[in-house]
């Protein structure tokens, strides 16, 4: 059962909810000139709500029954298992040994919704070697195949390497971002790191921030 850190489902008609669909709206704007059919969403450091807001915007992107795979690719501390109330025994690591995992991919629809979601699996002792492999663009194209539109949860961006990773083959990310506990110089770590892999950094969230509406696009 989710939590009721997915805002968007428990209490749909709430300002905060209200707050991810317009999010939702303002990516679609994004990707009028450069279609965003993969997306990542990371932090520039821990404990910022990055897979709660990574979750309730899944969520709203399947709003109007438009097809989206949230993939649980933070293979260091996976949260979205946790948050949709979801079984983790198989998930994203499976589909790069298992062949029948990789031709059926073991997601999991969210009632009531069109949301489908690839838990992380079995956590890997080393998650860059999986990440930077062949096998992930292979993925990628497998996934891409079973939505219109698919979310990476990533981890934070300087804490390790494994968004980066990611941030490379994707078609653009959104960067997390918690007022009054992120550090100016950790967002511009994360940008600079962004860049360097050449990266399409399509916009930011801020979350907790003391406003009527707990979420804002910037």
């Amino acid at each position: 059962m989710p939590t009721d850190a997915i805002i968007t489902l428990t209490d749909p008609r709430s300002a905060a909810a209200e707050a991810y669909r317009t999010l939702r709206t303002n990516l679609d704007f994004a990707g009028v000139d450069q279609h965003l059919r993969t997306l990542l969403v990371t932090s520039a450091a821990p404990t910022e709500g990055k897979s709660a807001a990574v979750a309730n915007l899944a969520v709203a992107m399947a709003d109007g029954d438009r097809s989206v795979i949230l993939v649980d690719a933070d293979l260091r501390k996976p949260a979205q298992h946790t948050l949709f109330g979801l079984a983790n025994e198989r998930g994203f690591t499976n589909l790069f040994r298992d062949d029948d995992a990789f031709k059926q991919p073991p997601l999991q629809a969210i009632p009531n919704t069109s949301l489908q979601v690839l838990t992380s699996g079995p956590l890997p002792p080393i998650p860059g070697q999986l990440l930077a492999s062949n096998k992930m663009a292979e993925i990628m194209t497998r996934l891409a195949g079973l939505a219109e539109i698919i979310i990476f949860d990533a981890p934070p961006i300087i804490t390790v390497n494994d968004a980066s990773l990611l941030a490379a083959k994707v078609d653009g990310v959104l960067l997390v971002v918690k007022a009054g506990g992120t550090k100016r110089d950790h967002v511009k770590a994360a940008k600079d790191r962004l860049a360097k892999v050449n990266a399409r950094l399509v916009g930011a969230v801020l979350t907790h921030a003391q406003v009527d509406a707990t979420l804002q696009y910037i």
